[in-house]
Parts: C-alpha cells; sequence; structure tokens
C-alpha cells in the first residue's frame, strides 16, 4: 500500500505535487517548533519555579540581587530587575528633592508606584511577546492545511473527470486512481493540521500560566517594595507627609 501511495503520488499532477510540499514544509516547520516551544516552556516554568522560591527568602530586595541573577531563563527576572532599578530612580530623585534623607532606603510615593507598576506591566507583556515568537505558525497551519488539502483534493478530482471525459468512459479503473490521488491531499492536509492544533492549544495554555505568573509576581514585587517602605521609619515619616 505505501509503495501504492508513492507512485500516486510520484504520477500525480504538477499542481497537486506543489499543494503536497507546502504541506509537508508546514508539517515540518510546525514539528520544529512545537518541539522549540515544549523544551523552551519546560525550562522557563521551572527556572520561574527556582526564581519564586529564591525571591521569596527574607532579606532586603537589593540584596537578593546576586542570586536571582543567576535564573537567567526567567522572564521574572527582567521583571524584578526594571522594578528596583526604576524604584532606585524615583529613591535618588526624591532624595535630591529633599523628602527622604541620603542615607535611607528605597521610597517611592503612590504616584510613583502606579509608574513602577505600569513599566512592570509593559515588561511582561514584553517577555509574553517574546515566549509567542511562532506560535502563530501553528494555528495559520492547523487553519490552512486542511483547506490546501482541500484545494488539492478538488483539483485531483477535476483532473480525474477531464481524464474521464477524454476516455469516453467511467468505470471503476479509469474513475479509482485519479480520487485516490486526489484524497491524499486531504489526508496530508489533516496530517499537517492535526499536531499543530494541538501544539498552538497546549502552547497557549503554557503562555497562559506564565502570563499568571508574571502578573502574580508583579503584584507580589510592588507589595515587598511596599512593606520594605513602611518597614523604615524615615521612608514611613517621609510618605506620611506626602
Amino acid at each position: 500500500m505505501e509503495s501504492g501511495i508513492w507512485r500516486m503520488i510520484a504520477e500525480s499532477g504538477f499542481f497537486a505535487q506543489v499543494i503536497l510540499l507546502i504541506l509537508l514544509g508546514m508539517s515540518v516547520i510546525s514539528w520544529g517548533i512545537a518541539i522549540n516551544k515544549i523544551r523552551l516552556f519546560r525550562r522557563t516554568l521551572d527556572c520561574n519555579a527556582r526564581f519564586i522560591q529564591t525571591f521569596r527568602r527574607k532579606a532586603p530586595l537589593v540584596e537578593r540581587s546576586s542570586s536571582l541573577r543567576a535564573f537567567r531563563e526567567s522572564p521574572l527576572l527582567r521583571v524584578y530587575e526594571v522594578g528596583l532599578t526604576e524604584a532606585a530612580e524615583f529613591t535618588v530623585a526624591n532624595r535630591e528633592a529633599g523628602l527622604v534623607p541620603v542615607d535611607s532606603g528605597l521610597f517611592i510615593t503612590q504616584g510613583q508606584r502606579r509608574a513602577v507598576a505600569d513599566s512592570l506591566t509593559r515588561v511582561a507583556q514584553e517577555e509574553i511577546g517574546k515566549l509567542e515568537s511562532w506560535v502563530i505558525f501553528l494555528a495559520t497551519t492547523g487553519n490552512a492545511a486542511p483547506f490546501l488539502g482541500l484545494l488539492g483534493t478538488v483539483w485531483g478530482i477535476i483532473d480525474a473527470f477531464v481524464s474521464i471525459g477524454a476516455r469516453g468512459s467511467a468505470t471503476l479503473a479509469i474513475v479509482a486512481p485519479g480520487i485516490a490521488e486526489a484524497l491524499i491531499a486531504t489526508a496530508a492536509g489533516l496530517i499537517a493540521a492535526i499536531p499543530a492544533v494541538v501544539a498552538y492549544n497546549w502552547s497557549n495554555n503554557k503562555l497562559r500560566y506564565i502570563r499568571d505568573e508574571l502578573d502574580n509576581f508583579s503584584l507580589e514585587l510592588l507589595t515587598a517594595l511596599a512593606k520594605e517602605q513602611a518597614a523604615s521609619p524615615v521612608a514611613a515619616k517621609a510618605e506620611y507627609n506626602v
């Protein structure tokens, strides 16, 4: 049967072969993307878990940087670095404005805290955008491959009927090969589409989970900033005066 299928593919028309080549290319690329995303998301989720565990150790936020920078593959690290950098810049500006003493810890006002929160949201969206790269190709393959297969099938059936008209008869021996060649395109379209749809749904599920982790960590980081600021009597007094 396999030799018969390969023979029919080899003997099919130019248009049908082009459709099959396109479907083959889409399938190969989709499998490559799926395998890459499985590895990437597993590393990311594992790194995120270890990052959160390290972050929650009792220590000032600035002192946690050295241990957290070991988790370079975690998108949470960039959220942490951006949040801490902006908080430090606002603290310097507040010291220069005389709101807090030079030797005080991190200090940001309510308005500055909202600005930091907006920056964390932006960074989280950028990190998700990096992880989403090429996932859309899986959706494209899942949506387009069946229609490309159907197009090849329709073209094959048209070619079969043209052959019937040219021979002047419609026996099973004449019709069957052409119909079989046409249906190969439909099968190829489904073979390319089904794994791509499964991989796309799996990737979306993992991306949703990572997005929730980023959002939750942003809130946790803001809470840690507020707690650290409230623990400083000088900063707490300055915030009250502000």
